[in-house]
């Protein structure tokens, strides 16, 4: 069988199984209780403990708000007096030490503003967001942080302009440029500024109130990307890494279903003769008493070159699948995952962080042929609202490649969100991360971050 029929039929199977996933009759399990749909946007709403990597989207956070609250107070009908205006100060910095010995160091100091109004006749609104980065240290020989423009240059972008038609209370349909969180295709926030994209969409979130089951859907075509440390948009195939005059965009598509403690979603993307990716997650939580919870996760995607095989040449295809299983005791959250990559080509992440259980701070643990556990603990502060702390470890063996070698990885975070007095709104993280990887020498890395953003109260 031939390289094209083989990508076909991989496509034709992915989109088989997502459609499948999509319309499964399932049925509702124990329910939950959604906040108040009338509580104020600046409300701090304590959230339960996620070991979610900082720049990943889970499947069930995906397409829309994090719950129907949030999605009802979004909503807003008169088009100037519910216009919303959001403005963040940020200060970065981060230092890293190589396997190589060299170095990557910056400091950058920026943030956003941005609004959105209302909606003009109860139907249409448009928002924009401007974002920038600005040097205040950052040594030529040093780049590479991500925090600033290659060669360690700030930069200003409008990174949103868009308008948002609402067709009805659960479905909105958005034309321009902005941000949008899904697995494989999100924001990254996790430096200065976030991937912004301009595609059109359409997004749903149905039921999730009065304990009622939830569905999520989301979909779209997606035609430039602007990167986390770019003022540029550049064509979807373009950032994937397909050789330069080659365009092409990407078609998304996914679903959510949600039900109490139990959580299952698929989503697929396609960019015409690039690369085509299909995602499905499961989840499911089994109270255990009133402040001890335990919850099982697993997660599986495969990635396919997809057409004429522009990115590379030549056609691929890789896989990985990963388990995790979360104990959490009031304040308290122990994790343990494993993921397993297979094929004959490492996975890629080309429009996002990587959703992988076992992707952590620097690495990603996801070359071919690659295992990895996973263990974490962490805790947030009852005595000291809004602070949370964890530590993690991952090891990873020797991938299929001959020329790479065994990782593994150490990480710690500090995080303290001021939830009340006059400091409200302000976020202070500390991050660490240790990387010892093995071969004919030993080699380290060392990882070191620290972020300060400030919210003001929304006016």
């Amino acid at each position: 069988m031939d390289a094209k029929a083989t990508n076909s039929r991989r496509g034709t199977r992915a989109t088989a199984t997502l459609l499948m996933i999509a319309a499964l009759p399932l049925a509702a399990a124990a329910q939950t209780t959604a906040p108040a749909a009338d509580a104020p946007d600046d409300v701090y709403i304590e959230q339960e403990p996620s070991s979610t990597e900082q720049g990943q989207t889970p499947i069930d956070e995906a397409f829309a708000p994090r719950d129907r609250a949030q999605w009802v107070r979004e909503t807003r009908r008169k088009a100037f007096q519910d216009t919303k205006w959001d403005l963040q100060a940020r200060t970065f910095y981060l230092g890293r030490e190589k396997y190589d010995d060299s170095e990557s160091e910056a400091w950058a100091l920026g943030g956003s503003v941005g609004f959105k109004t209302g909606y003009f006749r109860e139907r249409f609104a448009f928002g924009a967001t401007g974002y920038t980065s600005q040097k205040l240290y950052g040594p030529e020989d040093k780049d590479g942080t991500l925090l600033l423009k290659p060669g360690q240059e700030g930069y200003t972008v409008l990174g949103e302009v868009y308008g948002e038609f609402l067709i009805n209370e659960d479905t909105r349909l958005s034309l321009g440029r902005r941000g949008i969180d899904t697995p494989y295709l999100n924001r990254n926030d996790a430096r200065m500024t976030p991937n912004t994209f301009q595609a059109i969409t359409l997004q749903g979130l149905y039921g999730g109130d009065e304990g009622r089951p939830e569905w999520r859907v989301g979909g779209g075509y997606f035609d430039e990307i602007k990167e986390r440390n770019s003022d540029e948009f550049v064509s979807m195939a373009t950032d994937a890494g397909a050789p330069d005059g080659i365009e092409r965009g990407v078609y998304a598509l996914g679903a959510n279903f949600k039900a109490g403690d139990f959580s299952l979603g698929a989503i697929g993307y396609y960019s015409d003769d690039i690369i085509q990716i299909f995602y499905t997650e499961a989840r499911y939580g089994i109270p255990l008493a009133e402040k001890l919870k335990l919850q099982f996760a697993l997660q599986y995607s495969d990635q396919s070159s997809a057409g004429d095989d522009l990115l590379r040449g030549t056609d691929f295809s890789s896989d990985q699948w990963g388990a995790k299983a979360e104990l959490s005791w009031g304040g308290a959250l122990f994790t343990t995952a494993y993921t397993r990559a297979g094929g004959d080509t490492n996975m890629q992440n080309p429009w996002s962080g990587y959703p992988g259980y076992t992707s952590v701070q620097v690495e990603d643990f996801n070359r071919d042929g690659e295992d990895a556990w996973l263990l974490r603990a962490g805790y947030t502060f009852q005595s000291i609202k809004g602070a949370s702390v964890y530590a993690l470890y991952v090891d990873g063996s020797d991938p299929q490649s001959p020329t790479e070698y065994a990782k593994d990885e150490y990480d710690f975070n500090f995080q303290w969100a001021i939830a009340d007095g006059f400091l409200k709104g302000l976020l202070m993280r500390l991050r660490y991360a240790h990387v010892r990887q093995e071969g004919l020498v030993e080699t380290e890395l060392n990882d070191v971050r620290l972020m300060v953003f400030y919210d003001p109260p929304k006016f």
